[in-house]
Order: structure tokens, then sequence, then C-alpha cells
């Protein structure tokens, strides 16, 4: 099971060797069993890499990052097919049930708003937790009153004071940004592994985004992020920082009644969804939960 994520942030030639990936740098060599990354990320631009690494990672469907000069993801290695029976999926996906897709995202949103409403109870935002409780009370198939932008104004304000916009520039978006954008790649990667495209979404359907599918998968996962980056307080956000935003991908949640990474509750998650889609029952599409948070991630 693949769980390792790989940052790769200073001057390192990367290359293959005997299912491993060596790290050559000017001062050491290091080597990482490749059968255990789900992520590579190459933060730092004074790197490297052999066509034969890269066409390795790509038959193994790891997932490959790469940031600009600002250390930001910019953009990713996807392969062509990510199974054997793409074209046959790729004919369901155009043909899912209208009234599927409109109870598929009516679940996804009223699982967000009700995993934002668990974060503001475990900060002891009483109040204001309730009001999102009110929301879900209200949800209409497909959220055509809206309640996610509602619940979402009560809930950032909540979080970070009644003057946060997630339009500002600040350090705090600046986090957030960084960890939603680690969210879409772990569920672009799974999406392509299940052979089904990332461009067609079932609720965003922007040209411009080739990722419609995963902005709509992750939505209820986006209240890991916030949860992490309040409690974090960052004063900076820099590579140490970042590589701490990474890594709650290792943290644990609470899936199918066994307790697993998230990146690997991800995997479970966009399982389910595609079970559920091609069966046509809802039931069958999984929710995760969280127990404790603690410093660095969930218990």
């Amino acid at each position: 099971m693949t769980w390792r994520i790989v940052e790769i942030s200073s001057n390192s030639k990367l290359e293959y060797k005997l299912n491993y990936l060596v790290v050559r740098t000017p001062f050491e060599i290091r080597k990482v069993y490749i059968p255990e990354i789900a992520v590579l990320i190459i933060e730092s631009t004074a790197v490297s890499l052999t066509a034969t690494l890269l066409c390795e990672l790509t038959k193994r469907k790891i997932r490959v990052i790469f940031c600009d000069e600002k250390r930001n993801p910019y953009s990713e290695l996807c392969p062509y097919y990510g199974s054997h029976d793409t074209v046959r999926k790729l004919r369901i996906q155009y043909c899912w049930d209208e009234d599927l897709i409109e109870a598929a995202w009516t679940k996804i949103v009223h699982d967000k708003i009700s995993k934002q409403r668990d974060v503001l109870f475990r900060r002891g935002l009483f109040q204001k937790s309730e009001l999102l409780s009110e929301y879900l009370s209200q949800m209409e198939p497909y959220d055509l009153t809206n309640r996610e932008g509602h619940a979402a104004k009560v809930y950032f304000n909540a979080l970070f004071g009644k003057d946060f916009s997630r339009n500002s520039d600040c350090i705090s978006n600046a986090a957030l940004d960084y960890g939603y954008t680690i969210l879409l790649s772990a569920f672009n990667r799974e999406i392509s592994i299940c052979g089904y495209y990332t461009q067609i979404g079932i609720f965003h359907d922007n040209i411009f985004n080739p990722f419609n599918l995963a902005s709509d998968l992750m939505e209820s996962f986006r209240p890991i992020v916030d949860e992490y980056v309040v409690s974090s307080d960052f004063k900076k956000f820099d590579s140490e920082q970042k590589a701490k935003v990474v890594n709650l991908l290792n943290s644990y949640v609470h899936i199918n009644g066994k307790q697993n990474h998230l990146i690997n509750a991800i995997r479970i998650y966009v399982q389910s969804f595609f079970d559920a889609m091609e069966h046509g029952d809802l039931t069958r599409m999984v929710s995760y939960e969280v127990s404790v948070y603690e410093g660095d991630g969930f218990l």
C-alpha cells in the first residue's frame, strides 16, 4: 500500500535504480522504495529527473507535483490512461443519471457542512455550530438555496475572525490554498487510477478547469485543512510550514469503521463514489470521521 509523501526541496538529481527512487545531492545519496510512494513533490526548480524515473513513476500511478519558483504547486505528471477500460468508464461517466448526479452533489454538500459544523464544535464555537445544523435541516436538492455559501461565511468568520475573507492576501489563505491544492492532487490521482476523467464534474463545470470532478469530490475534505491551519496559527508560511501541511495526508481519520491515513481514506472515498454512481445507489458512498485533533493531525 502506498503511503509515503516524498518532498524534494533542494538541489538534487533524481533517478531510478532497482525499484528505488535515488536522490543525489552534493552531500549525500538517499534511496526511497518506490512501491511505498504515493506522492512525489518537486518543490525546488533546481531538481533534475531522468526520463526512466518519470516513466516508472507514471506506470506505478504515483502523483508527481512540480512547484514553481515560489515553491507553490504548479503542474502535475499524469498518465494518458488510468486503467485498462478507461473508454468504457468514460462512456459511463458521460451517461450518469441526472437525478443521481443531483443526489450525489446534495450528499457531498451536506457532508461538507456537517464536517464544518464538527470543526466549530471541537473548537468550542457551539452557537455557530448550531447555526450550521440549522442550515443542514434547510438543505434542498442540489442545494438550490445555497446553504453551502451561507455556511461558509459563518464558518470562516467564526474560525478566522469577522474581518477574514477568502479573497484577502494573508498567511492563513496561503496555507489554506496550499492545503487545498495538495488535497486536489490526491483526488486527481485516485480519479485517474480508477479510469475516470477529472475534467467532467457533477457540479463544477468550468471549461478552464481540468479538475472539475476532483473539485467536487474534495469538498467534504476541505475542513480537515481548515482545522489544521487555524490550529497551527502560522506566523509565516514557507518550506517548513508547507511540509507540515503536506504531511497532513499522513494523519489518521476513520472510514468504513477503520482507522486509515488520510491519503488512503481519499482512495476509499473516491472508489466508493464511482461504485455508487455505477450501481445507482448512493448508500455505497462512504464518509470519513474525525475523532480527535492533536497538534500535527487527526487521530
